[in-house]
């Protein structure tokens, strides 16, 4: 269970550190092109495409970790006046239906990440991207998420939180 839980915590991690770096190439880009717009009128003609590409795929991969972490944003007006033992079967419930959710969002992301490539998509603008290029970052990201659910949930199932 230890070697399991450790790659699904490294693999959280990992997205993590990707979302970052991501995120760094996004703001980068985007500082080139206010570079090379003001000083010598020019532009990357692919910034404005490529910032929404880094930024769905850096929400995408930092999901899981936010998950792992505890930051996704929790309501808990009501359970907050519960003992620790309803608390954390609810929090079990909450991540039962938040997996089947998950498998449905994999399910769908997968399908259309597939259809694209299927169907030869390419982006509109100038770069004409393969567009299920860009997609995998849904399906990927969403797998990691559903492992670090799964984790969750077994760890609440046996106590091991």
């Amino acid at each position: 269970m230890n070697i399991l839980s450790n790659f699904i915590d490294r693999l959280s991690k990992g997205g993590a550190y990707l979302s970052g770096l991501l995120l760094i190439i996004l703001v980068s880009l985007i500082l080139l092109e206010i570079f090379l717009r003001s000083f010598f009128d020019i532009s990357t003609m692919i910034a404005d495409e490529y910032s929404g590409y880094l930024y769905l795929a850096s929400i995408f991969f930092g999901l899981a970790y936010t998950f792992s972490s505890d930051s996704h944003i929790r309501i808990n007006i009501v359970t907050s006046k519960l003992s620790k033992k309803a608390n954390k079967k609810i929090d079990i419930f909450a991540a039962v239906i938040t997996l089947g959710v998950l498998l449905f969002a994999f399910y769908r992301t997968v399908l259309l990440t597939y259809d694209s490539y299927e169907f030869e998509m390419v982006s509109e603008n100038v770069s004409e991207t393969p567009i299920y290029l860009t997609q995998l970052a849904m399906p990927l990201g969403i797998a990691i998420f559903i492992l670090a659910v799964i984790l969750f949930i077994f760890k609440g199932f046996t106590h091991d939180s």
